[in-house]
């Protein structure tokens, strides 16, 4: 079967990239797309994943990833994310990645996001929360922070426990306000001690790859200059 997606977020990369894979369902159908590639000759670049989910999948399927520890800069980098907003401002994180995927996103040169149309928002948060990665000592102190920037988290669990991130890190799930200004409400996020990273992706989209559920054809967003 034909995945339009994920053949649309791999055809501009070149032989010799360096590509960071994302984290989740869209981005593990383009790692399946860009193994299908190598494969066929068109790439055989080293790979940087988000995740240890992702690095496995892409080992699995012959590709070469590289540890991200030795690597300053990324040609191209493919994700999905969980809401888009029309300024191209995003959620991600429920795969719990958010840290790891940001990074990889600030050091790559080109990104583009891959998501289904009803990821596609007014407003970001009416839907869906924002992950927080939190160093575990000090859950409770920056639980209470948030609080106060009016932001309301819930630990994420599940039937194991406190559901952790690949660094060992715990996920709080935040409501943001409503119609809040998100490059304060980051800003702020960022400055609360304890809080290693978030889900608040404002500037790091490229392009946007809509995927029409019913037809599985392929829209382009592209952020305004």
């Amino acid at each position: 079967m034909n995945d339009a997606l994920a053949a649309a977020a791999v055809a501009p990369i070149e032989a010799e990239m360096t590509v960071g894979l994302g984290t989740g369902k869209a981005a593990t159908r383009a790692i399946h797309a860009l193994a299908a590639k190598a494969d066929a000759g068109g790439f055989r670049g080293s790979c940087i994943a988000t995740s240890e989910a992702s690095a496995r999948l892409a080992t699995r399927l012959g590709l070469h990833v590289a540890a991200m520890q030795t690597v300053e800069r990324v040609d191209y980098l493919f994700d999905g994310a969980d809401e888009v907003d029309p300024k191209l401002r995003m959620i991600k994180g429920l795969g719990g990645a958010m840290t790891r995927e940001k990074i990889v996103a600030r050091a790559a040169a080109s990104r583009v996001y891959l998501v289904q149309r009803r990821k596609l928002v007014d407003e970001l948060g009416v839907r869906a929360r924002v992950p927080i990665e939190v160093l575990q000592f000090g859950l409770s102190y920056v639980r209470r922070a948030l609080g106060e920037l009016g932001v309301d988290t819930i630990v994420r669990a599940d039937e194991s426990g406190v559901v952790l991130t690949d660094q060992n890190h715990a996920i709080l799930d935040g409501q943001l306000p409503r119609s809040a200004n998100l490059e304060e409400i980051a800003a702020s996020i960022d400055r609360v001690a304890g809080v290693i990273g978030h889900g608040l992706f404002l500037e790091e989209a490229d392009e946007v790859l809509v995927e029409e559920t019913e037809t599985g054809s392929v829209s382009r967003l592209e952020r305004a200059v």
